[in-house]
């Protein structure tokens, strides 16, 4: 990036900051805060308290004042945030965070993938966690943000998890990817037959409501109802499709879910061995399609610091945008985050070769040399390294 696009983007980021209003995390005055400059090294200013960072002013007035390219506050609370090592600080606790990045998401690549349908592959997946985490363990109260680039975090503030170490959120971030979860451990197993104090001779293994069982459940319901609704060889062919179900297997288990249905809406998956031998393919399928591909490092680190809400994101010129949960679904990356401050402009960029950006609903082809584009389309190619400010 040259100097005039850097200074460009640095002033109208100052602009955008002068007309915003923004709100501080819960416990601002307890966080390390942080920022990066527009400097050609893009430095990164960090171990600062809100104290610090605003001299006793306020944000808004710093931001315009420094107009930074991104700027952090820490998942971390401590005795003295503004202190120059993390030992020094006195931890407290941290929020759980959960971050969702669209490079990282299985079947994208950012070299073919377009900005677009990676945001759409990531809101995907950002809805499977949403229903982890409020279903399997109860966080109700979440703060969903658009991170103004790749993806989404997701902030738990609950008190029983602030505590939490690095071991614990290790093993959330283990469940919410699926990682070393065995089908026998989904499945619940009881005694049937035998006499009160005697020891049964025949046990009958269940799938539960609710977490990764619930899910499977669901996943085997659904799938046996379809095979019901199919002529019997389409039906057979289904089941033959799946790794070592044979000919056998396969009318067995299309027999059991006629005549047993009722122990199978029970979730009952042991009416026949070639039953269980299907719901545990099927368990192998939910882990893959329903897991959460979350960056593990970032749930995983009580220290690390996390994009501000408000704050504009400098490698895109987007908002770090916070979604209300009943929100999710309307919300449209490509549209809501664009702020105010660059609509209703246009500005000449330099192209060095030709270009599409998504944006607001509509997609601009910039053919290669000097072009005339709307601000927020040419603010974001220009934070993105693919144009540069050239004079009107």
């Amino acid at each position: 990036m040259d100097d005039s696009t850097r200074e460009y983007l640095k002033g109208r980021f100052g602009d955008h900051y002068r007309r915003s209003e923004l709100s501080l995390p819960p416990a601002g005055n307890e966080r390390e805060w942080g920022y990066i400059t527009w400097d050609a090294r893009t430095t990164m200013v960090r171990h600062h308290s809100y104290l610090d960072l605003t001299g006793g002013g306020d944000l808004a007035g710093f931001l315009t004042g420094e107009r930074p390219r991104h700027v952090y506050y820490s998942a971390g609370r401590y005795d003295d945030p503004g202190a120059s090592s993390m030992g020094a600080k006195g931890w407290r606790g941290s929020d759980l965070v959960f971050d969702l990045d669209a490079d990282h998401l299985p079947g994208v690549d950012p070299e073919t993938t377009s900005y677009g349908e990676m945001l759409r592959a990531c809101k995907d997946a950002l809805r499977r966690l949403v229903d982890i985490l409020a279903s399997d363990f109860g966080f109700e109260d979440l703060e969903v943000v658009f991170s103004g680039g790749r993806g989404y975090h997701v902030h738990v503030r609950r008190e029983d998890v602030l505590g939490l170490g690095r071991a614990a959120r290790r093993e959330i971030v283990e469940y919410v990817l699926g990682e070393g979860i065995d089908f026998e451990d989904i499945v619940s197993t009881r005694a049937v037959g035998g006499s009160a104090g005697r020891r049964s001779p025949a046990q009958k293994r269940s799938l539960p409501d609710g977490g990764w069982a619930g899910r499977t459940r669901e996943r085997l319901e659904s799938f046996l109802e379809e095979l019901r609704s199919m002529p019997e060889s389409d039906a057979l062919d289904r089941l033959r499709a799946f790794e070592g179900i044979g000919e056998g297997k396969a009318a067995a288990a299309l027999n059991a879910a006629t005549e047993n249905r009722g122990e199978l809406e029970r979730g009952n998956v042991d009416v026949h061995p070639a039953v269980f031998s299907v719901a545990r393919l099927l368990f192998e399928d939910v882990i893959e399609t329903q897991r959460a591909p979350i960056d593990e490092p970032v749930t995983t680190d009580i220290n690390r610091l996390i994009r501000m809400p408000g704050s504009l994101h400098g490698g895109t010129g987007l908002e770090v945008r916070r979604i209300e949960r009943g929100d999710l679904d309307a919300f449209d990356p490509l549209v809501d985050p664009v702020p105010e401050t660059f609509r209703g402009n246009e500005i000449a960029i330099y192209a060095p070769e030709e270009l599409t950006v998504e944006l607001r609903g509509e997609r601009f082809r910039i053919e290669e040399g000097v072009r005339t584009v709307p601000e927020y389309v040419g603010v974001f190619a220009m934070a993105r390294g693919h144009a540069r400010k050239t004079g009107e």
